[in-house]
């Protein structure tokens, strides 16, 4: 996995990070810490882009990752990092068949619904996207462009 991989959908802020990506989502939910806009707003553009491509994915790298955002929150924010209230289950990493919020979020807009073979070929990444992009308090717009640039529209 390309730990600094942006997506097409994002290239609205990808310049300037000014939001969280979805790579960085990712890694938030891996490490188990909720950091707020405001609280990335005060990194740096050198923190935003370590935070971006450091790895994720083994123990050591998550407890890395973790401390380095205890770390930045307390210097940048002046604030306690605070955990995930409620860390989700790594669903994303499941191959054989797409959630059903994915599902029913893409015949919600007219789209059909993933294979098992077009989630199973997807990256950890786009099915961890698809996901976030399916949650009510997220803007969903970016949905169906993940499905085109995923290139999963039109394909049975």
């Amino acid at each position: 996995m390309n730990n600094a991989q942006l997506f097409a959908f994002e290239a609205d802020f990808v310049a300037s990070l000014r939001c969280i990506p979805m790579a960085v989502r990712l890694k938030l939910d891996r490490s188990g810490v909720k950091l707020t806009l405001r609280q990335w707003s005060r990194f740096t553009l050198d923190d935003r882009r370590r935070l971006l491509e450091a790895p994720c994915r083994t123990e050591a790298q998550i407890a890395a990752y973790h401390d380095e955002l205890v770390r930045l929150v307390a210097q940048r924010a002046n604030e306690i990092a605070r955990p995930l209230a409620d860390p989700p289950a790594p669903i994303w990493e499941e191959t054989a068949e797409a959630p059903p919020a994915v599902a029913a979020y893409a015949r919600s807009i007219g789209a059909a619904p993933l294979q098992p073979h077009q989630w199973a070929a997807l990256s950890d990444l786009q099915r961890f996207a698809l996901l976030k992009l399916t949650r009510d308090n997220h803007d969903n717009v970016n949905f169906l462009p993940a499905l085109r640039e995923f290139g999963l529209l039109g394909a049975a």
